[in-house]
């Protein structure tokens, strides 16, 4: 990655047009967002290593042409009802470039509250805080991850729109190098305010598994990762940061089709829980711990998994390590006084059987006449 990249904001100021013509003939005209591009370079895919890929964050339904759900999730730009829509003047003019965009409102993403996000001229969304050279790899949203380009003609664009409950982009007429002819593909991304992720496709000119991915990576789904830090081979003294990705969704591209949708339901996460007794009560998570140094809940795997390494399982280590010296230590007490009164059991028993016996009674009597006499000589000396 260039190590130029731009933050901006949904208010962008710009100097480039784009001209939007909606179905109906009428012409309207959006300010396209200019500044600095973050360039890609793809990197091969086993850069990271899957921990978890299962149903535990999300669960998804694929629609096809016939299903009426399909055409509801499609979210048409052209309508002035769903806010003001931004053709990104650098995108749309752009191979291999992302650029970071903000969002108008928190955006849940496997229970991570996010507030910007990378838009990508590839088919995607990076949802990463830190930007890297492996931007296909991990944490993103990927309607369509593919080698497309832009900036082949000026019907090509990227655009998006935010009205506070969901931000969408769109991949329109965007085509493949090499496969120009073919035609160009439209799709689209809705991020909902409520955790919800819909994918969207208007034109697939072609089947996307036979997209050749050795330019860039081609699928469809969502994925997360942490970043925890290892100790380096070279030096002791200067870890290096690891990508662990720890779950993915992936979608079946054949099912990816002209007039198809794909939506994602979030599920409950221990992220979400903010107290020790929802945390470790809650009936729709499983496996969460509450750390109190933090005040979090979890369940170790999420982007937050370096603070729980530093903090929640030393802690526990420390408290688990202290627990067991103080039952060590109770069970050795409990022990003496056991045999002590074993002990005095016996000599009680001993003396009640063996009453001429003259060592115990000696010691006894002895007992009863130094004691008193000892004390009151203390008494007087005081």
């Amino acid at each position: 990655v260039v190590p130029q990249h731009h933050e901006e904001s949904n208010g962008g100021d710009s100097n480039a047009y784009r001209t939007l013509r909606s179905s109906s003939g009428h012409t309207r005209v959006s300010r396209a967002v200019l500044g600095g591009g973050l360039s890609i370079t793809t990197l091969p895919d086993n850069m990271t290593r899957v921990v978890e890929d299962s149903g535990k964050y999300y669960t998804w339904r694929i629609f096809g042409p016939e299903d009426q759900r399909t055409e509801n999730l499609w979210i048409e730009m052209n309508d002035v009802r769903h806010g003001q829509v931004r053709v990104h003047g650098i995108l749309s003019n752009s191979y291999k470039q992302a650029v970071r965009v903000a969002l108008s409102f928190d955006f849940p993403f496997y229970g991570h509250y996010l507030r910007q996000i990378t838009i990508a001229t590839g088919g995607f969304i990076f949802t990463g805080d830190i930007t890297h050279r492996m931007l296909t790899a991990t944490q993103y949203i990927a309607p369509l991850m593919a080698n497309l380009d832009p900036s082949y003609s000026k019907e090509s664009t990227v655009q998006y729109l935010d009205n506070g409950e969901v931000f969408v982009v769109q991949w329109e007429h965007v085509r493949i190098p090499g496969k120009e002819s073919v035609g160009g593909f439209t799709f689209q991304v809705a991020l909902y305010k409520t955790g919800t992720i819909t994918f969207s496709y208007r034109d697939i000119p072609l089947s996307v598994d036979v997209i050749s991915a050795a330019e860039h990576p081609v699928k469809a789904g969502l994925s997360d990762a942490f970043m925890v830090m290892s100790p380096s081979s070279q030096s002791a003294d200067l870890p290096r940061q690891m990508i662990y990705e720890y779950h993915r969704v992936e979608i079946d591209v054949t099912k990816i089709t002209n007039y198809s949708a794909v939506e994602f339901t979030p599920l409950p996460t221990c992220l979400l829980h903010d107290s020790c007794e929802l945390c470790l009560s809650a009936s729709q998570t499983s496996g969460c711990s509450w750390c109190h140094v933090l005040q979090r809940c979890s369940d170790g795997m999420d982007r937050h998994r370096q603070e729980w390494l530093d903090y929640a399982y030393v802690k526990t280590d420390s408290s688990t390590k202290s627990v067991g010296f103080a039952n060590t230590g109770l069970i050795a007490g409990l022990a003496s006084a056991l045999v002590l009164l074993l002990a005095l059991i016996l000599v009680s028993l001993y003396i009640s059987y063996h009453p001429s016996a003259v060592s115990p009674v000696y010691l006894i009597q002895r007992r009863k006449s130094y004691w008193p006499s000892l004390k009151f000589q203390k008494q007087e000396s005081g």
